[in-house]
């Protein structure tokens, strides 16, 4: 681009330039050197002829200056150094976003789970009602930090399961620039705290890119775990881009009391070093998502003793009641019927209603706990004189409740997946046995608590409308919002946080970013909702999972269940033969009056309309495939072992998650072993996979070599040595030989040294579909961050021999 010089006299030039620095904030603004050498110096200007709008093409252009004729620096003015600061005033920016939370769990929304927190800053600030999600935690994280529709930034479901079309490859294009980027170009400190989930499964390992990782996304501190969940008390930890471990001796560990220490540490440490830049803080909470586990010290407190026993179907009227009294809902409003998959509680068994009463306290527990590591991050906050300035998004939950524990809920979350559902008597025996919630466990509550925390409305995660893509939020600037403690009832979408934040800073919309045209914000800025209670600005938005579809325009919605959250395998219709239903929102805010039979070309008008914007949106083709797209090969996107028989790792290689190992389910393997073995033995993990909650291990332990296979914490089938190992050079081979006839079958494993066969065993059932994702990994000489077996501990399991190579072949 031509940017036309200018002299850089005192009269002219200089103090135009200098009158830009005063006005935006940027120091730095080249200055004449000397009255004499004043005309010799020529500058370029900061705003762009084409755009004519500083700041809409990132980064912000540097002052030049042509080369000086005097030689003596002593006769020379230096020249201020260019730094970019954003407009004198800018506030800071907080998002807390929690994981899982369903609308109306919060005391704030008509819910029985206590939140001062939340609680607080809606007191002194606003609480907006009517605020809408994606159906799925990717999507909802892509179009929160960019302001784009997720579609548009290249996510449809979740990123484990990205495929070959552009809309859901999983690769935020670089024309979708993060507010962390925007924000950054400006001078802004920023960092992002907690869950990630936003990086394609094939980019997860120590080989990269690292391009959609946080800090090369604009964000300067990342602290937290790429995948989407994992165990709170052994995480799966990154700092920036390396693997790090969780404090090994610290017993009370819990991740969400972790990040906060870390995002107040990094707060302090920046307010104390460059207290004149203003900070971007992205707290992105795992409380609420499953595991469902608190704290122990949290869980020991029975905070919620008994006050589930009632069930979710007395407890949907009882929120609704409050919802009304609160003003979260209208007058009118009625409570649309659950789906008749989930049971009514009066036709439950008096062990069901205990396993189920159960689950939603420790849940709460959790929600709970939660809040209270939000509200130590406000206290920081405030105890820096930071709080007045800082514009403060609490949003309680990114789509809706969650809806793999089924119907019973569950102890380990992967059971469901691996085809070895859990019934109550299960569950009663771990809830009695005191594990439930607690280190040992994975669970996750039934769904009936998912639609109970939709109230008015119902439905749950993945699901395009009501349940599925609603969630409060409060947001607190007492610098810039007067109105104190109201109700915003406007529609509000996550892709209007972007727009809005740039707005209250007072800077404009990028239209290039690095050298890429961007592409516009999908969201409209929320600042006039400050001082307006009634008008809508943000009038149509679509939502897109799977194959569920909805479309909202000027108080209408149509929407299609495509396939509910517990039909796991696609419908066997085409899209073209779905039911598409009609509500009007503006007059049934819970969405129990499908009028599509009354209201025709209403409906015929909107569906048209989700056309346009599917296509405007690039949401086409629609795809409704399910769990099989957690397979590489069947969703047709990268993967780093494809078509690889054989894997060799080194010592030192650790932290490899499940899509970025080769695949050793429902296959069969053989793992060989180059070892040395000292004077004195050794003993230690050669090699593992998955954690607590399933998985394999190969160790040494009393000089013997074992092999132990955990299959979802419920079983464990150990093959050992009937020798011990010897010293010096030694091969240690293992050989898996699958029965074959589809997953979760069986299999004989075979132990042998230097050739010889040293022992044998059966494994009566396997995991064929899922270890644990991206929560526990794969390790070269140590199992963590969970330990596959109690043969050997947490963390202090490292191999004590040397490990030359380990290969494992695929037969």
């Amino acid at each position: 681009m031509h940017m036309p010089k200018f002299k850089g006299r005192r009269t002219g030039g200089l103090l135009l330039a200098a009158a830009l620095a005063l006005t935006l904030g940027i120091t730095g603004l080249s200055q004449a050197n000397t009255a004499a050498d004043a005309a010799k110096v020529q500058f370029k200007p900061l705003v762009s002829e084409t755009t004519g709008r500083l700041g809409e093409i990132l980064p912000l252009p540097q002052t030049e200056f042509e080369a000086m004729t005097e030689q003596d620096y002593a006769k020379v003015q230096a020249p201020a150094f260019h730094q970019v600061r954003p407009p004198k005033g800018a506030p800071n920016i907080v998002i807390v976003l929690l994981d899982q939370v369903a609308y109306a769990d919060p005391q704030l929304f008509g819910g029985q789970i206590r939140m001062p927190t939340l609680d607080k800053l809606a007191k002194d600030g606003l609480t907006y009602t009517n605020f809408h999600v994606n159906a799925l935690c990717s999507p909802s994280r892509m179009t929160l930090l960019t302001g784009r529709n997720q579609h548009l930034a290249g996510v449809s479901t979740v990123i484990d399961t990205a495929t070959a079309y552009p809309a859901n490859s999983g690769v935020r294009p670089r024309s979708v620039a993060t507010v962390g980027e925007i924000l950054h170009q400006w001078g802004y400190v920023t960092s992002y705290f907690g869950k990630n989930h936003e990086v394609p499964p094939y980019e997860g390992s120590v080989s990269g890119p690292f391009d959609r990782w946080p800090t090369q996304s604009g964000f300067d501190k990342f602290y937290g775990y790429i995948g989407g969940e994992q165990s709170s008390f052994y995480p799966n930890l990154i700092d920036g881009t390396t693997h790090v471990e969780r404090p090994r001796n610290d017993p009370n560990y819990h991740f969400n009391t972790d990040m906060t220490n870390q995002a107040i540490a990094w707060l302090r440490g920046t307010q104390s070093l460059t207290p004149d830049r203003p900070f971007l803080m992205y707290y992105s909470s795992s409380g609420g998502h499953p595991p469902h586990t608190p704290r122990p010290d949290w869980l020991k407190k029975h905070l919620y003793a008994g006050e589930f026993d009632k069930g979710w179907d007395v407890m949907r009227e009882e929120i609704l009641a409050r919802q009304k009294k609160l003003g979260i809902v209208p007058e009118n409003t009625q409570l649309a019927k659950n789906p008749d998959y989930i049971k009514k509680w009066a036709d439950l068994s008096p062990d069901a209603k205990k396993v189920y009463a159960r689950q939603m306290e420790v849940y709460a527990t959790l929600v709970e706990s939660a809040d209270a590591e939000v509200g130590r991050l406000v206290d920081t906050i405030e105890d820096l004189g930071q709080m007045d300035n800082t514009l403060f998004f609490y949003i309680t939950g990114d789509n809706g409740g969650s809806s793999i524990g089924e119907i019973n809920g569950v102890f380990n979350e992967w059971s469901a997946l691996n085809g070895a559902p859990e019934d109550v008597a299960y569950l009663k025996k771990r809830i009695d046995a005191g594990e439930y919630g607690g280190p040992k466990s994975y669970p996750n509550y039934s769904i009936g608590w998912a639609a109970a925390g939709a109230t008015p409305a119902t439905w749950m995660i993945q699901m395009t409308h009501a349940g599925g893509n609603m969630a409060g939020m409060v947001v607190h600037y007492p610098k810039g919002i007067k109105a104190k403690s109201e109700l915003r009832h406007q529609y509000a979408h996550l892709n209007d946080i972007v727009p809005t934040i740039l707005d209250v800073i007072g800077v404009p919309e990028p239209k290039m970013v690095n050298g890429v045209k961007q592409v516009p914000m999908s969201g409209t800025s929320l600042k006039y909702t400050a001082a307006d209670e009634k008008t809508e600005r943000h009038v149509t938005q679509y939502n897109e999972s799977s194959g569920n579809r909805s479309i909202y325009h000027e108080g209408w919605l149509a929407a299609v269940v495509h396939r509910a959250p517990w039909q796991h395998e696609a419908p066997q219709h085409d899209f073209e033969k779905d039911d598409w239903q009609l509500f009007h929102m503006a007059e049934d805010f819970g969405l129990a009056n499908n009028v599509a039979a009354k209201y025709p070309e209403k409906l015929k008008e909107m569906k048209e309309l989700f056309r346009q914007e599917a296509i405007r949106n690039k949401v086409f083709p629609l795809d409704d495939r399910g769990f099989q797209l957690l397979n590489p090969v069947e969703a047709g996107r990268p993967d780093l072992m494809f078509g690889r028989k054989s894997l060799t790792l080194y010592p030192g290689m650790r932290g490899m998650t499940e899509n970025n190992f080769i695949n050793t389910k429902a296959v069969s393997y053989t793992i060989t072993a180059d070892l040395d073995i000292p004077k004195e033995g050794a003993k230690g993990v050669i090699i593992s996979q998955a954690g607590q909650n399933g998985g394999w291990s190969l160790y040494v332990k009393n000089g013997k070599t074992k092999y132990v296979y955990n299959w979802l914490s419920r079983e464990k089938y150990v093959i050992e040595s009937s020798e011990p190992l010897p010293t010096g050079r030694v091969k240690v081979t293992f050989d898996f030989a699958y029965d074959g006839g589809g997953l979760n079958k069986g299999a004989t494993g075979t132990l042998s040294i230097n050739g010889k066969k040293v022992g044998s065993g059966r494994i009566e059932k396997t995991q064929g579909a899922v270890y644990s994702l991206a929560g526990e990994t794969a390790d070269v000489g140590i199992d963590a961050p969970t330990p596959v077996t109690d043969d050997y501990p947490f963390y202090d399991n490292e191999f004590t021999g040397t490990i030359r190579t380990v290969r494992i072949d695929l037969k």
